[in-house]
């Protein structure tokens, strides 16, 4: 090999390890300012937000929960209505000219608030199905007529007609009533009929079945 193809050997090794070294030298620069872009506090607080930001989303994800949570146990709470009362006196009720709704006065149970004693109505406070009852004691000689209504509208009815060797009357009957919120229940004695107050024997009763 002479000199002149020597030289041109050294001069292309030459080039290869100076082309190597400007890699290098490019790669290191390129790594150096990748990590001068994020000052090593405020690198700390975005990872501190990022953190945060986290947490908040979990938190958010819990509150959700929870409101459903709350949503179920509201729509699985459920209203304990119940009343049962006696009509009140020291003997008969009656006879009246017209209809008159029966005040029962002794209140023995009246869960819920919903009946009032001084009216004789009971108010639904919840929309749902109830049960009603009312049964009366009278005596023979004069005839006796009960009505249940829901609102205006007549749901059952008892009654017995007048005797003269009859010397007492019992009677009684009870309903089942869809009823909404506010809707009123009411037992009205028949015109020119009587009832006997005494001793608890005329009653009106009722309480929620099931609601909604």
């Amino acid at each position: 090999m002479n000199l002149y193809v020597k030289f041109l050997v050294i001069l292309l090794l030459c080039s290869l390890t100076l082309a190597q070294e400007v890699l290098k030298a490019v790669e290191t620069e390129e790594q150096t300012e990748t990590q001068s872009v994020c000052h090593p506090q405020v690198c700390d607080v975005m990872r501190e937000l990022a953190a945060m930001r986290e947490e908040v989303g979990a938190l958010k994800i819990r509150l959700t929960d929870n409101e459903k949570l709350i949503e179920e146990l509201k729509s699985k709470e459920r209203r304990e209505v119940a009343f049962s009362a006696a009509a009140d006196g020291d003997g008969h009720i009656g006879p009246f000219n017209t209809d008159t709704t029966l005040i029962y006065g002794k209140v023995m149970m009246n869960t819920g608030s919903a009946y009032n004693q001084y009216t004789g109505v009971f108010a639904a406070p919840v929309t749902g199905v109830y049960y009603f009852t009312f049964f009366y004691h009278a005596a023979g000689t004069n005839p006796t007529t009960l009505s249940l209504y829901k609102n205006n509208q007549l749901v059952a009815m008892t009654h017995d007609h007048s005797t003269s060797h009859d010397g007492a009357d019992n009677g009684g009957n009870a309903a089942l009533l869809q009823l909404q919120q506010g809707d009123q229940v009411y037992v009205r004695l028949g015109a020119n009929t009587h009832i006997w107050a005494q001793s608890h024997v005329t009653t009106f009763s009722g309480f929620l079945l099931s609601q909604g």
